[in-house]
C-alpha cells in the first residue's frame, strides 16, 4: 500500500463537516491529492472506532466497478451493501466517472443513513443541474496542489539547504504531490507533469467538451501560461494571437472573444486556471471588463514555457494568490483611481489589501506598491510582500512582510 502523506488543514476541513447533513465535495485539478485525502480520512474513521463494514468507498475510474455506469447501477451496488442498523459512511472517488451520479447520491441522502464525501476533477460537477438537486445540501472543498509549507513536509532537505534554496525549488517544479517519487529529478519531473496535463487537456477537457479544438486549446493555455497575472479579456487574447499568426495557417480560424472565453471555462473547469475579477475600492463595486489569470501549479506553467525568472515578480503573485484562497479569502484585483492593487482579500468578518513584488529597495519600486495603498482611506490591513529581508518592517502602518516568511506563518 502506498504510503500516506498528511493533508492537515484539508482533513482538518473534512472532519469538523464529518455526520453534517450536507454532501461534501472534494475538488481540485488531477493528481493534487484528492485520492489520498479520502484514504485519510477512511483511515481517520477507523481510528475512530467505525467498523470497516460501515465504510463503502468506491474509486469508480477503477476497472472494478467497469459495470457501474449509471446511477442506477450505482444506487443498486452501494444500497444492498449500506448497513439498515448503524450510519453508514459513503466515500466515491471521481464520482464524474458515472452518468447521473447526482441522482443516486440525493437518493442516498433520502433513503439511508449515511455521510457522504466525494471527490471529482471537473467543475462541471457543481453545475446548475446539482445546485438544484441537492438545493445547497453540499460543502465544496477545493483542494490545491501542495502550498510551501506543505512542500516543505513532503520533501526531505540536506541540513544546509536553505529556505530560500527550498523556496527557489518550489517555484520551479510547483506542488504536484507525486514529484516526490522523482527527488526533484528535472527530466523525471517534467514527464510526469506532461503526463498529468495531458490527462487533464485530453479527458477532462477535450473529451468532455466535445467540440473544442486541441489546437486552440493548446495556444490560449500557453498565452494564459506567459501571462499569468497580467490583465487580460477574451476579446483581447483573441486579438493578440490573430496579431501575431498563431492562426494564419491551415483551416484553424483565428478565435472570437467568445470562443476565447469558453476555452478559458474549460481550464477553469478543469481547476487548470482562476480567474480573478476587478473590485472598485473607492466606489465599493464589482467591475464587469478585465480579469487576471493565476494557474493552479507553476511546475505546469514551467514545463510548457520553460523556466524563465525574467517574471519572477508574476509567478510570486501567482503563490500568494494561491495561498490566499488556501487561507479561505475571497480574492479580487483592486482598482484605485487608475492605479492596481493586485489583491484585495476578504472574509465575512475581514478584509484585507496585498501587494507583490520581488523587491522594494528600490525608490520607484517602493513608491509604485505602496501609492495605492496610501489611496486606500479605510483602516482595513495593508501588507506588502517582497524576498527582501528588511530591518524596515513597515511604512506609515502598512506592512513589510517577507514573502517566505508570510508562507510559513
Amino acid at each position: 500500500m502506498r504510503k500516506l502523506t498528511d493533508r492537515p488543514e484539508y482533513l482538518r476541513q473534512l472532519i469538523q463537516n464529518r455526520d453534517v447533513d450536507l454532501v461534501k465535495i472534494v475538488t481540485g485539478i488531477r493528481r493534487c491529492g484528492k485520492s489520498s485525502l479520502l484514504d485519510l480520512f477512511h483511515e481517520y474513521l477507523k481510528k475512530d472506532g467505525v467498523d470497516e463494514s460501515h465504510i463503502i468507498h468506491m474509486n469508480l475510474e477503477s476497472l472494478r466497478y467497469r459495470d457501474i455506469n449509471d446511477y442506477l447501477a450505482l444506487y443498486d451496488h452501494v444500497s444492498a451493501r449500506i448497513s439498515p442498523s448503524q450510519k453508514t459512511y459513503l466515500i466515491f472517488d471521481e464520482i464524474q466517472a458515472v452518468a447521473g451520479w447526482e441522482k443516486a447520491i440525493e437518493s442516498f441522502r433520502l433513503d439511508f443513513d449515511v455521510d457522504i464525501y466525494l471527490t471529482g476533477s471537473n467543475a462541471y460537477m457543481l453545475s446548475a443541474e446539482l445546485s438544484t438537486l441537492l438545493s445547497g445540501r453540499y460543502v465544496e472543498i477545493r483542494m490545491l496542489p501542495l502550498s510551501f509549507k506543505e512542500f516543505l513536509d513532503f520533501y526531505e532537505f540536506d541540513g544546509n539547504v536553505t529556505d530560500d534554496e527550498k523556496f527557489q525549488r518550489y517555484l520551479q517544479f510547483g506542488g504536484m504531490p507525486v514529484l516526490r517519487e522523482y527527488d526533484f529529478n528535472e527530466a523525471r519531473i517534467n514527464q510526469s507533469l506532461e503526463g498529468i496535463y495531458s490527462t487533464v487537456v485530453l479527458r477532462d477537457i477535450l473529451q468532455r467538451s466535445g467540440s473544442a479544438d486541441s489546437g486552440t486549446l493548446q495556444k490560449i493555455m500557453l498565452f494564459l501560461c506567459s501571462n499569468i497575472g497580467s490583465m487580460t479579456s477574451p476579446n483581447r487574447i483573441g486579438n493578440v494571437l490573430s496579431s501575431e499568426g498563431e492562426f494564419s495557417s491551415g483551416n484553424t480560424k483565428s478565435p472570437s472573444g467568445k470562443t476565447v472565453e469558453k476555452y478559458i471555462s474549460l481550464l477553469q473547469n478543469a481547476f487548470v486556471f482562476y480567474s480573478v475579477g476587478r473590485y472598485d475600492v473607492k466606489g465599493k463595486q464589482l467591475l464587469k471588463t478585465l480579469n487576471k489569470n493565476y494557474i493552479a501549479d507553476l511546475g505546469f506553467r514551467n514545463m510548457l514555457l520553460g523556466y524563465r525568472d525574467a517574471d519572477r515578480g508574476h509567478i510570486l503573485e501567482n503563490v500568494v494568490f494561491l495561498e490566499l484562497i488556501r487561507r479561505d479569502w475571497r480574492v479580487y484585483v483592486g482598482k484605485v483611481g487608475d492605479l492596481e492593487i493586485d489583491f484585495v482579500a476578504e472574509k465575512p468578518d475581514a478584509k484585507m489589501y496585498v501587494q507583490v513584488t520581488e523587491s522594494m529597495l528600490s525608490p520607484d519600486v517602493r513608491d509604485r506598491e505602496l501609492r495605492p495603498l496610501t489611496m486606500t482611506s479605510d483602516s482595513y490591513e495593508k501588507i506588502v510582500l517582497s524576498m527582501d529581508r528588511n530591518y524596515i518592517t513597515s511604512y506609515d502602518g502598512i506592512k513589510v512582510l517577507n514573502i517566505i516568511d508570510w508562507l510559513l506563518e
